[in-house]
């Protein structure tokens, strides 16, 4: 079976976008998991803050640690609500509609990447399906091929039969 140069490089080309797209998925999953990650310290962040958590159990010091970090583009978009103390404590309960947008924006930029993830799984998809389609076009064209009749050269030596 011959190849010939354009087949071999058609081949490269769909090695080097299939390289490529593992590898965009690859980022996407990693910045789809961490999107998750931040959206999981928002929701725990506004219920902490909406309830008035202690902030010096080192869990919540932690949390709303995190929750600075996360917050820092939307920090001053809106004011937060004071709803008062909780019972018992100087703790202040806050519900932080800044929050909340923070909340819905990374929501958006999740699914965002949630759907480059599935282009890119189709494209794969794709890629697979058009490699195999070739794959078996080459094997019927090499089933089809008219096979080179070999000369027996003890054909024509046996002797005549009576």
């Amino acid at each position: 079976m011959t190849t010939s140069t354009t087949e071999l490089e058609g081949a490269s080309m769909r090695t080097a976008r299939k390289v490529i797209l593992w590898g965009s998925r690859a980022v996407g999953y990693f910045v789809y998991v961490y999107i998750l990650f931040v959206e999981m310290i928002l929701f725990f962040g506004f219920f902490f803050l909406l309830f008035g958590a202690n902030p010096s159990a080192s869990f919540t010091e932690w949390l709303y640690r995190s929750l600075e970090r996360a917050m820092e583009p939307f920090r001053g978009i809106f004011t937060p609500i004071e709803l008062g103390t909780t019972s018992g404590s100087e703790v202040l309960s806050v519900f932080d509609t800044s929050v909340l947008f923070a909340m819905i924006v990374y929501l958006v930029l999740g699914l965002i990447v949630h759907s480059f993830i599935a282009w890119l799984s189709t494209r794969l998809y794709r890629l697979d399906v058009e490699e195999e389609r070739l794959h078996q076009e080459a094997l019927f064209e090499e089933a089809a091929r008219p096979q080179p009749v070999v000369a027996d050269p003890q054909a024509g030596l046996t002797p005549p039969q009576p």
